[in-house]
């Protein structure tokens, strides 16, 4: 009886930490979807952790248990939402190059602002509430925009490579001029959501990004 016993308590315990550990996930998982929807309706200064925690279901202090801060989980939606969108270009991009590569990079932020839109436009408020101030999110901000611009860079190096693009295009400044292009369409949508015809404005991108590169002379 007492092997038994002995032999059954670690797959216990086991089964109890995992049981937590989807409760906790659930929770978080929650107060995420509470927070965008919050940041969505009154921005991220009339936020605060008590307002998260209860609109998600729990205890006002859960929130403020779990991250800490308002910075602490500004990081991890911000980290959340840098999964979503890896996952999301990748599925697109996978095994891609050169202009096929930048296509289909188009298409990808043409779609996300259907299937992530409550996700996208939380983020761009917390990303320009975040500008006024030297803090975590801004620093982590400008990485992750120097990882966009090198993304695209190589991909316009890769079809120059390919005798696909013309030689003369300078790939770092159309890759910075691409991204603007980018964050300036979704900075418009989050002001207005009705201020762009998105399959229209992302059709016209890609022709004339693809006539530019195809045929630049300086």
């Amino acid at each position: 009886m007492d092997k038994v016993i002995a032999k059954g308590a670690p797959a216990a315990e086991s089964a109890g930490g995992n049981r937590q550990s989807e409760r906790s996930a659930q929770s978080d998982k929650k107060m995420f979807e509470a927070a965008i929807e919050l940041i969505n309706e009154r921005g991220t200064a009339k936020t605060t952790l008590k307002d998260i925690g209860e609109h998600a279901g729990y205890s006002r202090g859960l929130a403020s248990y779990r991250f800490g801060s308002k910075d602490g989980l500004w990081l991890e939606l911000f980290d959340k939402f840098d999964d979503i969108w890896k996952d999301h270009i990748g599925s697109y991009i996978e095994g891609k190059t050169g202009l096929e590569a930048l296509r289909c990079a188009i298409h990808a932020q043409r779609d996300i602002f259907r299937v992530e839109s409550g996700y996208l436009r939380a983020m761009y408020i917390l990303w320009y509430e975040s500008l006024g101030e030297a803090s975590d999110i801004r620093a982590s901000l400008a990485h992750h925009h120097k990882i966009y611009r090198r993304d695209v860079a190589r991909w316009l190096e890769q079809g120059v490579e390919a005798g696909d693009f013309s030689d003369d295009i300078d790939c770092q400044q159309l890759a910075g001029l691409y991204c603007s292009m980018m964050f300036g369409a979704i900075y418009q949508w989050v002001v207005a959501a009705d201020a762009l015809d998105l399959d229209a404005f992302f059709a016209y991108l890609e022709e004339m990004l693809t006539f530019y590169v195809t045929n630049a002379r300086h």
